[in-house]
């Protein structure tokens, strides 16, 4: 059925009820009062300019054009038809003429006279439409006027190039698949950095550079995944509501569970269950999973984020660090094609074996921090105080809590290419296992690539009645004010009573590993929808 339709515009007048980023105000004549008031009660609560839009849908509708089918299925995608025509030149493609049928969102439309070009996107990117009035139903190329950018076809035609070169495709057919009804941002790579986080779905439109990004993760995910099931690991899934916050020391989020009458906290950290299978018997366990930490937005942090922790019976935090240098200089060979690669201006190699610092030793020899630091607990909250003049310490804070604020201070931002810190003090590693040859220090390693925490690991402890003291002792420094210390879980102590082989374990952040190999400097850019203030609609 061939059908007619009219373009609404609104007055330049009413440019101010619309951001730039939603598109440029068409100039022109208004709804009239009656178009308005047809309009659904949602969209008359919004601006102009998607009235408007509104409004021609719905005109387009009453003229039989179906704005919403799902009856095209597209046989082919742009990515598989440029890589197999890429190299053929115009000649070949005339006499070997093949036809594909596809369909994405229309990004341009140039109309000229009797014939049209279009731009069309599909997940793998964009191909050329050409479309000739004497060659197309009636129909398809009354459509082809009127179309609006951000509308959903289907397409089918032969592939060809045109003068300059372009692959292309003229069209035999045409058809709406999804009418847009909010204009696509004109310049959406100068639109407001936060504007792309709350509106993730048209900055995926718009900004190949995100699509790249969020592929890049897909990959991420995907490897860790292969990597860690051939080195014989099991992939588990554990609770995410925990009658019992543990497993880190973090802040957690609390929720209620109305059947059983009972207060639950999101998981900050699978840790405490994943030992439990180590006790179990399963003896290698790995899980991709997502955490929740009540603290606040930075760069680096978002209060739900991803990681992959793992645990090894049998093993040490030593055996760990090896196989954390495999694990990601194979993922940089496999993600960028080498283990060297630019982040935010800075050199960063992957490739192995990473430098091993002691934590304390950091404070001075990468810190800056005067040896009498590592002793004196006034000298170091003095030279913190200096360091940080905004730093306003909690009453009683230890010299291990007072080392723990220098390093984030001092010490962390200092650090570029990947470094095992290790022999963590005791008291900063309620989890780890006390040193053999000092009991007052840790079998425990960070990791700190590009001035940010990238993994965490440690030899587990595995005395049941040691881990309840240091539960303890958590709980009492948390009575004292410290807000992140642990709670004591009864049952995680009992599951050691049955006995944990000697084990290792470790989470990598991989929110903060896609931040490296992306090169994206804000945490944000590489989670589809990070956390927002909430947004007056």
């Amino acid at each position: 059925m061939a059908y007619r339709g009219s373009f609404y515009f609104i007055g330049a007048s009413l440019t101010h009820m619309v951001s730039q980023e939603d598109g440029p105000i068409p100039q022109g004549s208004g709804l009239t009062e009656e178009e308005r008031a047809s309009l659904h009660p949602f969209v008359r609560e919004l601006p102009p300019l998607i009235q408007a839009q509104c409004a021609k849908a719905g005109k387009l509708k009453a003229q039989g054009l179906g704005l919403y089918p799902n009856g095209f299925r597209p046989g082919h995608r742009t990515g598989p038809i440029r890589s197999s025509l890429g190299d053929k030149s115009r000649e070949e493609l005339d006499s070997e003429p093949q036809s594909f049928k596809i369909a994405g969102r229309i990004m341009a439309r140039r109309l000229h006279g009797k014939t049209a070009f279009l731009n069309i996107q599909d997940a793998d990117g964009r191909l050329q439409l050409y479309a000739r009035k004497d060659e197309l139903p009636e129909a398809d190329w009354a459509l082809v006027n009127e179309l609006d950018i951000g509308d959903i076809c289907g397409a089918e035609g032969r592939a060809f190039r045109t003068k300059t070169g372009e692959l292309t495709l003229h069209l035999s057919h045409l058809e709406l698949v999804t009418k847009s009804l909010w204009p696509l941002p004109e310049k959406f790579h100068d639109m407001d950095v936060e504007l792309r986080y709350r509106r993730r779905y048209a900055d995926l439109i718009m900004r190949e550079d995100s699509r790249r990004v969020f592929l890049l993760r897909s990959k991420v995910v995907s490897f860790l995944r292969s990597f860690m099931e051939g080195k014989g690991f099991l992939e588990v899934e554990t609770p995410m509501l925990h009658p019992i916050p543990g497993g880190a020391k973090a802040l957690p989020f609390k929720t209620h569970h109305n059947a059983l009458g009972q207060d639950f906290f999101l998981r900050i950290a699978p840790e405490l269950y994943l030992k439990r299978l180590l006790v179990g018997g399963f003896d290698r366990v790995f899980e991709l999973n997502r955490n929740f930490r009540n603290e606040g937005l930075s760069v680096k942090h978002n209060p739900e984020f991803t990681m992959m922790e793992f645990y090894q019976s049998y093993a040490t935090y030593e055996d760990l660090m090896a196989l954390t240098e495999e694990m990601l200089s194979k993922l940089a060979i496999s993600i960028l094609g080498s283990t060297s690669f630019d982040y935010q201006g800075q050199k960063i190699d992957f490739g192995p074996p990473f430098r091993r610092v002691r934590y304390l030793d950091s404070l001075v020899t990468i810190g800056g921090a005067p040896g009498e630091v590592l002793h004196d607990r006034d000298k170091a909250l003095s030279y913190l105080k200096s360091a940080d003049p905004g730093f306003q310490p909690r009453e009683g804070l230890s010299l291990s809590a007072l080392h723990e604020e220098i390093f984030d201070r001092v010490v962390e931002k200092n650090i570029a290419d990947p470094v095992f810190l290790t022999d963590y003090p005791t008291e900063l590693s309620p989890l780890a296992r006390r040193n053999d040859q000092d009991p007052s220090l840790t079998d425990r390693f960070e990791l700190i690539i590009a001035g940010r925490e990238i993994a965490n690991a440690f030899s587990e402890l595995n005395d049941a009645l040691d881990q309840y003291d240091r539960f303890q002792g958590q709980a009492e420094a948390r009575e004292a004010g410290d807000p992140e210390g642990m709670h004591l879980d009864k049952d995680y102590v009992r599951a050691l009573m049955y006995g944990m082989p000697p084990a290792a374990g470790e989470g990598v952040g991989v929110d903060r590993l896609v931040m490296l190999l992306s090169d994206s400097p804000n945490i944000r850019d590489v989670i589809l929808f990070p956390q927002m203030r909430p947004e007056g609609f």
